[in-house]
């Protein structure tokens, strides 16, 4: 009951130190990571010592990197992923190679040993994950070329675990472990773990969410999906490997499932949760004693790590064909040190390569680096003309009994709007674009930042009462799958979708949705009403050119959506030739 109680208490104190530095983190406009990082060092052992067990907070907390990883795996089907191998095995290699060793140059430098130089810069090299796509996420740039490319090369990280353990091993002054895994005997777990976790998901995954889907229990989606990513994750870490890899193979395995969209939205609560967590751990941690005792070290090595770091990938974006602008945001948006850094520097230690003292000192640099990050992101916004608005000032949208939401608030969603607004229908707006949300705002629009294409922030957003959901965003992001996880999640509501062209039309064939509008659709068939006019042609014959048109349009695109060919039913489309033998 003791026990229950402490845990409880200091349960309570972490959440209420982290809430309360978030919001004034965010107030402030510098983002939730380093709120939680100042409130885990104000709650652990070098400051109020409120609350102890660092390490096992983050034995815990760390499982939301894993949960991270599950949902990026979500977001990229095997082709996308094939379609990154330039990147996540060029510059991803190039990254963690070049960073490494001049990482380990700079510690010769500073006359360490080059074993203790290779085992120290090369996890120097490894970037924050858990950082900085959560950052990229919610800025809406996670699938923009630059997102992709920051990706690619966080995800060859995570790939280099393996190969970093096996040269901590090799440089190893420790005496010899029988029960140690030889690097190559690692390298074959990776491999068929891989493959193993593949064949699950094609075998096994995919028939248990049918089911699921099947019975209609949403609660069995949340156990489904934890138990995906624990499982994964457990194999990984039998084997020795990465947890997170295993979490994300297990991601894209699902990617192209009917249910991705809705483990994403019931996974999702949970990472944001432990990744707190996960920071307010490393603060706790942050070891403010080494830092008192070597502050220009640490200030000095900081600098150092950033700068190198910023300095070798504005060199490599530069020659794998980035423009300087892009280079230069992506090497200070990569320049912190990450973390699995902690988890190299224990591996070091116990391999006698680095003194305790020195983890410890090199671990207070990595949380220093992390600490930069906000600033270094807003610095990445101004460096690629991004708006001046931060999305942190931006407001998320919340349930306030609107009974229509539209998502996009373009050229083409402003006109949605504004005619429902004329019938007195209560709309709530969402837009991810926060340039385009501030203009709105000089025009007495109210928009809502968030990417609308997420279940849950159009549960947040209040779908789940809405009448109306009209889909009105750019581009092609939605298809059947996502019609049908929309329908599935809130039945109230009568769905309606902007579509690109006639390839957006085809994707969305089969997905329930109330209406479908081809966004120049409509507006060639009034340009050609108007035309004819122009030419004195009868208003009968003006109406039977356009149903004509509409029923071979219409007839023509159900046979293309059914065959999967843009090529079919070539005879409906109406040519010179065709039109005058069809008038004699």
């Amino acid at each position: 009951m003791e026990h229950g109680g402490t845990l409880l208490r200091d349960g309570a104190i972490l959440l209420g130190f982290g809430l309360a530095c978030v919001l004034l983190f965010r107030k402030l406009g510098l983002g939730a990571t380093l709120g939680y990082l100042l409130a885990g060092a104000l709650v652990g052992p070098h400051v109020l010592g409120l609350v102890g067990g660092a390490e096992s907070v983050l034995s815990v907390s760390e499982f939301g990197i894993t949960l991270l990883l599950f949902l990026v795996g979500l977001e990229l089907n095997p082709t996308r992923l094939w379609r990154l191998k330039r990147d996540i095995f060029g510059l991803g290699l190039a990254q963690v190679l070049f960073c490494g060793l001049a990482l380990a140059a700079v510690l010769l430098a500073t006359r360490w040993s080059w074993q203790a130089a290779l085992a120290i810069g090369f996890p120097l090299a490894l970037s924050s994950t858990a950082q900085v796509l959560p950052m990229l996420q919610s800025a809406g740039r996670l699938r923009t070329p630059f997102g992709e490319r920051a990706f690619s090369v966080l995800l060859f990280q995570d790939l280099s675990i393996v190969p970093l353990i096996t040269l901590v091993a090799v440089l190893s002054r420790a005496p010899a472990d029988a029960h140690a895994t030889p690097g190559w005997l690692l390298g074959l777990y990776t491999v068929g773990a891989v493959v193993g976790l593949v064949l699950a998901g094609r075998f096994v995954l995919r028939p248990l969410f049918r089911l699921i889907g099947v019975l209609g229990e949403r609660e069995m989606f949340v156990f489904a999906g934890l138990f995906t990513v624990v499982a994964a994750a457990a194999v990984m870490q039998v084997l020795g490997l990465s947890t997170a890899l295993g979490a994300f193979i297990a991601g894209v395995m699902l990617a192209d499932s009917p249910y991705r969209h809705e483990l994403e939205a019931d996974v999702e609560p949970f990472r944001s949760i432990l990744l707190g967590f996960f920071f307010l751990a490393v603060g706790m941690m942050l070891d403010l004693q080494a830092i008192a005792e070597r502050p220009l070290f640490v200030a000095g090595m900081a600098a150092a790590l950033i700068a190198t770091k910023a300095g070798v990938i504005f060199g490599l974006g530069r020659l794998f064909g980035m423009g300087w602008r892009e280079a230069l945001a992506l090497g200070l948006l990569l320049s912190q040190g990450g973390e699995f850094g902690f988890v190299l520097f224990a591996a070091a230690q116990n391999a006698f390569l680095i003194a305790p003292e020195a983890a410890s000192l090199f671990g207070a640099v990595v949380t220093v680096s992390m600490a930069t990050t906000p600033f270094l992101m807003r610095w990445t916004r101004r460096i690629r003309a991004e708006p001046k608005r931060e999305t942190g000032e931006l407001e998320a949208p919340t349930a306030d009994g609107a009974s229509a939401i539209v998502i996009g608030y373009g050229r083409f969603g402003q006109t949605v709007s504004q005619m429902l607004m004329l019938q007195r229908i209560r709309l709530t707006l969402i837009d991810v674009n926060p340039e385009r949300i501030e203009i709105a705002g000089s025009f007495g629009a109210k928009v809502f930042y968030g990417d609308g294409l997420r279940l849950d922030l159009l549960r947040q957003a209040g779908a789940a009462d809405a009448q109306l959901l009209l889909f009105c965003q750019d581009g092609d992001g939605i298809d059947a799958e996502f019609l049908h996880s929309v329908a599935t999640s809130f039945p109230k509501a009568a769905v309606f979708v902007r579509a690109f062209d006639r390839r957006s039309m085809m994707k969305i064939a089969g997905g329930p949705h109330a209406g479908a509008v081809r966004e120049v659709f409509e507006s060639a068939v009034c340009m050609a009403r108007q035309a004819m006019t122009c030419v004195q042609i009868d208003d009968d014959e003006i109406e039977r050119a356009e149903q004509e048109y509409r029923r071979r349009d219409e007839e023509r695109l159900k046979l293309q959506a059914d065959s999967g060919d843009l090529g079919a039913a070539r005879e409906l489309i109406v040519t010179q030739n065709r039109a005058l033998m069809e008038e004699r």
